[in-house]
């Protein structure tokens, strides 16, 4: 005696268990796509944060060869470029302190402030928005945050 074996036909997916797929993916979709979407403004303002540090060190090997921090006057030129306005850097490093100045991740210039109060100075970018204020990504980033 011969068994014959019938076997099933292959059956396809039911609209029902598609749909179900589908919806699955667009939650996924949904929770996962806004937090790749703000990778790039995060990796802007860590940009910003490192460009600003080395900033600060070029102007503190500035300060240590001419015994003050350019004037916000003269501002981060100084260090790329020997000041010629007063106070004049008498040590002044030849070749400079920087190759050349970054511009921020946002294509703005970096801000330069010496008060003159205690030796203290601030280097800041306005943040994507390229205003003073904000909130977000559109926050200052400035050397008090470091």
């Amino acid at each position: 005696m011969t068994h014959v074996v019938y076997r099933a036909a292959p059956r396809g997916f039911t609209l029902i268990e598609i749909l179900v797929v589908i919806t699955i993916l667009a939650i996924l979709g949904a929770l996962v796509v806004p937090k790749i979407m703000d990778r790039p403004n995060e990796a802007r303002v860590v940009a910003a944060q490192q460009d600003i540090r080395t900033l600060i060190q070029g102007l503190k090997l500035y300060k240590l060869d001419n015994g003050r921090y350019p004037s916000t006057e003269q501002g981060l030129r100084a260090l790329i470029e020997k000041p010629t306005s007063a106070p004049v850097p008498n040590n002044w490093k030849t070749g400079g302190y920087l190759e050349k100045l970054p511009k921020d991740p946002w294509g703005g210039d970096y801000l330069y402030l010496n008060p003159g109060l205690k030796g203290e100075i601030d280097v800041m970018s306005y943040g994507s928005d390229g205003v003073q204020g904000g909130e977000g990504f559109d926050a200052d980033i400035g050397s008090w945050q470091l």
